[in-house]
């Protein structure tokens, strides 16, 4: 069996920037195994795979080489860029994912890909779990927790930059990953973050489009506007347009195409 497979470079707008993802379009859903085992092989941080529903409507599910994961805005984005690009004509399209529900993405004036988010604001802890701390370099400021990863504030840009982590540690955490952030000592950003999940898919997530449903709403609090530019510090780097409105959250960013090519399972 042939499959076009696709990947795409999100959240920039230069090939080897932002975080790369694999989409693949598929008639029917494979097996659940084969996914994974797919997904394993590109070895990204999230192959998607999709399937038509009705029109303009398609399922999607997210796979890291490790498991299936319940919500990724990266490959979301990139999902939408390939379906955009093959149809020039769409303006807007819809996903369809078990535990995110609907999800609307339209092709922004800006030429951005623009994605309604669910708004998974975190809630502040009391009580820091000891493998969080032990398993960071630097103590947190304060902590955040939602039903992705906890949230760690720091006071300065040098601390999420040079903070260093022990994974063994920090997969004790499971099913939680961990996101470290701050306010943005750059006039180009609001906030900054890196993202780390050794226990979902591997070590530093280059971009995250999914922890920011969490992010902003945060940040949007502390900082008290709601339109919101978010960098994610990784070697990669990439840039996210942020507008907490209410009940949701909309991310905006660019993506371009890296390869197309044929796979054979």
């Amino acid at each position: 069996m042939e499959l076009e497979i696709t990947v795409v470079d999100a959240f920039t707008d230069s090939v080897f920037g932002g975080n790369p993802a694999a989409v693949i379009i598929l008639d029917k859903w494979l097996s659940d195994d084969l996914m994974q085992s797919i997904a394993a092989e590109n070895n990204l941080s999230e192959t998607a795979f999709l399937v038509l529903a009705e029109a303009l409507t398609y399922q999607i599910r997210w796979f890291s080489p490790l498991t299936e994961i319940a919500f990724c805005g990266h490959a979301t984005l990139a999902s939408a860029f390939v379906l955009f690009n093959k149809n020039p004509e769409l303006a807007s399209i819809k996903f369809s994912a078990k535990e995110v529900g609907e999800l609307l993405v339209e092709k922004a004036e800006s030429g951005k890909v623009q994605m309604d988010f669910p708004n998974t604001k975190p809630d502040k802890l009391e009580t820091i779990p000891v493998n969080l701390v032990a398993g960071l370099s630097i103590p947190p400021v304060d902590v955040y927790c939602n039903s992705q990863a906890y949230f760690v504030v720091y006071e300065a840009e040098s601390e999420v930059l040079s903070v260093q982590r022990n994974n063994e540690v920090l997969k004790k955490l499971k099913p939680l990953d961990v996101v470290v952030t701050c306010r943005s000592e750059s006039k180009d950003y609001d906030f900054i973050s890196r993202y780390f999940w050794p226990a979902n898919g591997g070590d530093e997530d280059p971009v995250t489009g999914s922890i920011h449903t969490g992010l902003a709403p945060l940040w949007a609090e502390r900082l008290g506007k709601s339109d919101l530019v978010a960098y994610q510090a990784s070697k990669r780097g990439g840039v996210l347009n942020c507008l907490v409105a209410g009940d949701r959250v909309i991310i905006s960013g660019n993506a371009v195409q890296y390869l197309r090519g044929t796979i054979t399972v």
